[in-house]
């Protein structure tokens, strides 16, 4: 049977059961699902000096047991060397991270953690509450919210799929782009991919996994090509994206996201990533795979007859003059 407190209705119905006197501690404890040596305990120690076990003053007593069993448990108590050196620390105007890392660098070890100087601040030591930086903010008050505020104002930010022109969906034009990232078994390392959905020709790119570094590599790329051949892209709803703004701006590009978990909504590059994978399996440290290197995996896939091109390579149908 798994342990559990007994409850304030536990309580309540132990003591309207013993007042029937119809029913033994035992089968007490089966009707509120406890043991019965916990139900003898409890009744044994929370019976009034009169003899009746009253569901109020014994739910009283518990509490009365647990604040105190928390009391000891507390570090920062009067006399203490971690009260001394938090009030001496936090009425020089030191934050409680501030006190804790300097004690930790003299002595060694962690007092206390700052969680728990916050916690003694605004439940015992109120008076120290001017000391504080923030006085007037509890701990941790801009963590309910804030990130998810961020993530909103973010998401409104970007052009879904859905508002892609209709030429895009067709492939019939070059320049519509589908874009990714591979990633190293290192985490760290990535391929950065875009894919043309009409052609199929990829260009791929070595890659720190930080939002400045595939802006970096995206601006170098298409930089290589006339404005006609770099109209949309079209990408994942990774970090690694977040800078889409300014790579609008400096390419002249629409950018448009899939929905998150959506990932045959850029299937053209879903699998030419798989593709590439041919060469770089997973667990593939990226860490030594060099441009120039990946290039050559890149020419190799470019230069080869795709069934969906009537057999001519990508190469050859996004360079033509036509297009």
């Amino acid at each position: 049977m798994p342990h559990t407190h007994i409850s304030r209705d536990d309580r309540k119905t132990i003591a309207a059961l013993l007042l029937g006197g119809r029913h033994n501690l035992t089968e007490i404890a089966a009707h509120v699902g406890k043991s019965p040596s916990a139900v003898s305990r409890e009744v044994g120690s929370r019976t009034d000096p009169d003899g009746t076990y009253r569901a109020g003053s014994a739910d009283g007593a518990a509490r009365g047991l647990r604040a105190a069993a928390n009391g000891l448990r507390r570090k920062i108590v009067p006399g203490s060397e971690a009260l001394r050196a938090v009030e001496d620390g936090l009425r020089k105007y030191w934050s409680p991270e501030q006190v804790v890392g300097r004690h930790r660098r003299e002595r060694g070890a962690a007092l206390v953690s700052p969680a728990t100087v916050y916690a003694y601040v605004w439940r015992d030591g109120r008076e120290l509450i001017p000391f504080l930086r923030h006085a007037r903010k509890r701990l941790h008050r801009r963590r309910h919210g804030t990130k998810q505020r961020e993530m909103r104002r973010e998401e409104s930010k970007k052009r879904r799929i859905d508002a892609r022109p209709e030429v895009v969906e067709g492939r019939s034009r070059i320049g519509d782009w589908e874009g990714d990232t591979v990633v190293g078994q290192e985490k760290t390392e990535h391929v950065l991919t875009h894919v043309d959905r009409k052609s199929r020709f990829l260009a791929a790119d070595r890659v720190r996994g930080t939002a400045e570094s595939v802006l970096r590599a995206t601006l170098r790329r298409f930089a290589r090509y006339p404005r006609r051949k770099r109209l949309t892209g079209t990408y994942d709803n990774g970090v690694t994206f977040s800078a889409h703004e300014e790579l609008e701006a400096r390419t002249g590009m629409e950018i448009f996201f899939a929905y998150p978990y959506h990932s045959w909504e850029r299937g053209t590059n879903e699998n030419t990533n798989g593709l590439l994978r041919q060469f770089l399996p997973k667990g593939t440290f990226f860490a030594g795979v060099t441009q120039r290197k990946l290039d050559r995996f890149v020419r190799l896939i470019n230069t080869r007859p795709r069934k969906c091109l009537d057999y001519r390579t990508p190469e050859e149908v996004f360079n033509c003059v036509s297009d």
